[in-house]
């Protein structure tokens, strides 16, 4: 017999959550016994690196393939993602050196690969973000390496020339552009900050909505908002992050000119994966300047059946109209096939450097 005095309704709802709270409970269990097993395996290793990205990589798509729903993928790695970091802290804190200040999309990208388990540590230039890895200060560098919009950041081109870190991992970031800002609406607005690419991201819309308006340039979009903040009619183009940390209001969200606009970034370490099965092999050469020259270089890789993802051009600073090429091949650097013509390349390119094998992004 049904209580009248709760209606079905009432009693289903009750169910699931009760269901709810078991589940619960059961998932707790789960990853504390996950959590004693990353623990033991710490003290297994005896010290070497807790974060192994071939293997969490391994790991996150082994999910992918068995997911049922109604969960995303996308959902179920940010998760799962979460759980990593959280179980990696056990064995040791890392510290993940990132272009700041705090709410810059390289900020973001720590957070998405990384997880909230880790020190993230701002730093105000490409140099010196690189030389906090180099000498220790940090364990691991997240550096954007090319947006969808705008092309290639060439700073990060450059200093991977001539370091002795290399590329262990990779993350696609979408890049939503918000008009953030204090003032009352755009009518307001006298001038607005960002970085110089986030304002080439969104030429069509501030031509649309502020044509009158000053755009300045500034090192981050990050410092754009904190900028915008101490000003009562400055707005800053910045991510949702940037706007919670300074106290912005979005103005206008999403104001991208490009909808799929993504920025590429690259995880730096000392460190080098085993391949993970998904892997990416980034390089750099060049080639003397002479007709067929670059034919030379691409013809190992085709004879070999090893594709390019990313093929991109960069003055070498080292003489006029001489170049280095940057090049991204599918596949893992003991792949056989990419193996085979990595000894052929280095055999005829004045310089050849393997900037790193690491998995590819899961998105």
């Amino acid at each position: 017999m049904v209580d009248r005095a709760i209606a079905p309704d009432d009693e289903t709802l009750a169910g699931h959550r009760e269901a709810i709270d078991a589940l619960d409970r059961e998932i707790l269990t789960r990853l504390n016994e996950r959590a004693r097993h990353a623990q033991a395996i710490g003290t297994l290793k005896a010290g070497s690196a807790a974060y192994r990205p071939e293997r969490e990589a391994q790991v996150l798509r082994g999910l992918h393939a068995i997911n049922p729903g109604p969960l995303s993928n996308d959902a179920v790695t940010s998760v799962f993602r979460a759980v990593m970091s959280a179980c990696r802290a056990l064995e040791q804190t890392l510290r993940v050196a990132y272009l700041g200040p705090m709410g810059t999309f390289s900020h973001a990208a720590v957070g998405k690969h990384f997880g909230a388990r880790v020190e993230a540590v701002p730093y105000p230039a490409f140099d010196d973000i690189f030389r906090a890895v180099e000498g220790g200060q940090a364990d691991f560098a997240v550096v954007p390496v090319e947006n969808s919009t705008e092309g290639a950041v060439g700073r990060t081109l450059d200093l991977m020339v001539a370091t002795d870190l290399t590329i262990c991992g990779e993350i696609n970031l979408r890049v939503n552009q918000n008009l953030l800002s204090n003032a009352p609406n755009l009518a307001s607005i006298t001038r607005v900050y960002s970085h110089g690419q986030s304002l080439a991201q969104c030429v069509r819309w501030l031509a649309q909505h502020l044509p009158a308006v000053p755009r300045i340039a500034v090192a981050s979009n990050a410092e754009a908002a904190r900028l915008a903040a101490s000003e009562t009619h400055a707005a800053a183009i910045a991510g949702e992050n940037a706007g919670v940390i300074y106290g912005l209001a979005t103005l206008a969200p999403h104001i991208e000119d490009e909808p799929n606009n993504t920025t590429r970034f690259w995880v730096l370490a000392r460190q080098q994966p085993k391949a993970s099965g998904h892997d990416v092999t980034s390089l750099v050469m060049a080639c003397p300047n002479r007709a067929g020259a670059v034919y030379r270089l691409l013809e190992p890789l085709a004879r070999h059946g090893v594709s390019m993802s990313r093929f991109e051009s960069r003055p070498a600073r080292t003489g006029r109209w001489e170049y280095l090429f940057f090049v991204d091949l599918v596949g893992h650097r003991d792949d056989p096939p990419v193996k085979a013509a990595l000894a052929e390349l280095a055999e005829i390119a004045p310089l050849l450097k393997l900037l790193g094998s690491y998995p590819a992004a899961l998105d």
